[in-house]
C-alpha cells in the first residue's frame, strides 16, 4: 500500500501543518482525523482565515449570543471568540505536542496586525493572549517588521513560544534568527527552561514569485528576443524557491554555529523555518510546486486545504532543500543581472502583508460587531 505523501513528509523530517481553522472542523472531528490519518502536526491561523470562518458559518452563533447577552465590548468579544478556537484546536493537537516533546503540535494565534509597528504593545498583547489561551502548545504570531524584532526577542525571553510571520527576505530571516537566539540566551540567564519555548520562522514563498514574475514579464516585453529577455524567461517561477532555499542554508549554518552550542547544550531548540504562502497562485505552475520544491529536514510547511488535498493525492516526497544552495545562488545572481532588487520587492511584500492582515482584521471586527447587534424589532 502506498504511503500517504503527507505522512512521508513527516518521515523525512518536515512537519505538515494546516493553514486553516474554523470551529466546525474542530467540533466535527475533522481536525482530529487530519492529525491521525494525514500526520498533520500543527495549525496556523490569521485574521483572514478567522474573518471568513465567522462571516460564513453558524458555528459561532451560540457564543456570540452569550457575548451579546453579557453586553461585552467588541474587543472582549473578538478575543473570546478567537481564543476559544485556538484553545480547542490546541487540545486536539496536544497528543502531538506530548509525543514530540514540544517540537510540534502547535496552533498559532496572531497578535492583532494594527500592533505590527509597536513593539511594547506587541509584547504585552503576546503575553496576554498566551495567558488567556492557557495552553503550552500555542504559538503567538508576531510579524517580522523592524519593530517586531525587539518584540520577538523580549517575548521569547519571557518564555512565550513565537511564530515569527511575514518573513520574505533572507536578510530579515537572519535578523529574526538573531533575535530568537538573544531571547533564548536571556531566558536561560534568568533561570528559565529553554526546552519549554519553541519558535518557527514563517518564510513566505509564492507571493515572491507573484511579484517578481511581473517584473520579469515586463523585462521580456521591453527587450523581446534579447539575452536579457531569455534570462528573464529562464527565471520565471524560480525566484521564490531559490530565496527560500538560501534561507534554509542560513538556518543550517546559524543553528550549527559556535554561538548556538551553549544554548543547545541546555536544551534550547533551533528555530525551524516554516514555509508559508505555499498555495500556487499561478495556474501555469504545479499545484504542489511550493511543497515539492521545499522539502527538507527540520522544516515545516503550512498548507491551505486545497494544496494539502493536492499533495495528498499526487505529491512526490524527496529532499529538495539540502545541498541546493548553489542552484539558488545562481538564480538570484541572474536576477541581479536584470537589475531587479529582491530586497526592495521583499520589503514591499512585508508592508503589503501587514496591511492585508490589518484589512482582514478590521473586516473581522466588523463581522463580529454586526453579529453582536440586536436584531430589529
Amino acid at each position: 500500500m502506498t504511503m500517504n505523501p503527507l505522512v512521508k513528509l513527516g518521515k523525512l523530517g518536515q512537519s505538515p501543518w494546516l493553514d486553516y481553522i474554523h470551529r466546525g472542523m474542530i467540533a466535527s472531528g475533522e481536525l482530529a482525523r487530519l492529525v491521525s490519518e494525514d500526520g498533520i502536526k500543527g495549525v496556523t491561523s490569521n485574521p483572514t482565515i478567522f474573518e471568513k470562518a465567522i462571516s460564513e458559518g453558524h458555528e459561532y452563533d451560540a457564543q456570540i449570543q452569550e457575548i451579546s447577552a453579557a453586553r461585552k465590548g467588541l474587543m472582549e468579544a473578538y478575543t473570546g471568540i478567537v481564543t476559544e478556537d485556538i484553545r480547542r484546536a490546541a487540545d486536539v493537537l496536544r497528543p502531538v505536542y506530548d509525543a514530540t516533546f514540544g517540537e510540534d503540535g502547535y496552533v498559532s494565534l496572531e497578535v492583532e496586525p494594527d500592533l505590527a509597528y509597536d513593539a511594547p504593545r506587541t509584547i504585552a498583547r503576546a503575553e496576554e493572549l498566551f495567558r488567556i489561551v492557557s495552553r503550552p502548545n500555542v504559538f503567538i504570531k508576531i510579524p517580522a517588521t523592524a519593530e517586531g524584532l525587539p518584540a520577538i526577542e523580549e517575548t521569547i525571553s519571557r518564555g512565550v513560544p513565537v511564530n515569527v510571520t511575514l518573513i520574505f527576505s533572507v536578510t530579515r530571516y537572519e535578523e529574526v534568527a538573531a533575535a530568537y537566539i538573544r531571547g533564548v540566551k536571556r531566558l536561560i540567564a534568568s533561570g528559565g527552561d529553554p526546552r519549554r519555548v519553541a519558535s518557527v520562522a514563517s518564510f513566505f514563498v509564492s507571493r515572491v514569485d507573484t511579484s517578481v514574475d511581473k517584473l520579469l514579464e515586463e523585462t521580456i516585453l521591453r527587450w523581446p528576443g534579447s539575452p536579457r529577455a531569455e534570462t528573464a524567461i529562464s527565471l520565471l517561477g524560480k525566484v521564490a524557491v531559490a530565496n527560500a532555499r538560501l534561507a534554509y542554508a542560513r538556518f543550517r549554518a546559524i543553528f550549527s554555529a559556535p554561538e548556538w552550542r551553549d544554548p543547545a547544550s541546555k536544551g534550547a531548540r533551533g528555530q525551524r523555518p516554516l514555509w508559508a504562502s505555499t498555495g500556487t497562485k499561478n495556474p501555469k505552475f504545479s499545484d504542489v510546486k511550493y511543497v515539492e520544491e521545499l522539502i527538507g529536514p527540520k522544516t515545516v510547511n503550512t498548507m491551505p486545504p486545497q494544496t494539502m488535498d493536492a499533495f495528498r493525492d499526487h505529491g512526490n516526497v524527496v529532499d529538495t532543500l539540502t545541498l541546493h544552495e548553489g542552484e539558488a545562488k545562481a538564480v538570484l545572481r541572474d536576477l541581479g543581472i536584470l537589475d531587479i532588487g529582491l530586497e526592495e520587492v521583499c520589503e514591499k511584500l512585508s508592508r503589503d502583508g501587514v496591511q492585508s492582515f490589518a484589512d482582514s482584521y478590521r473586516k473581522l471586527l466588523a463581522a463580529i460587531e454586526r453579529r453582536l447587534a440586536p436584531s430589529p424589532a
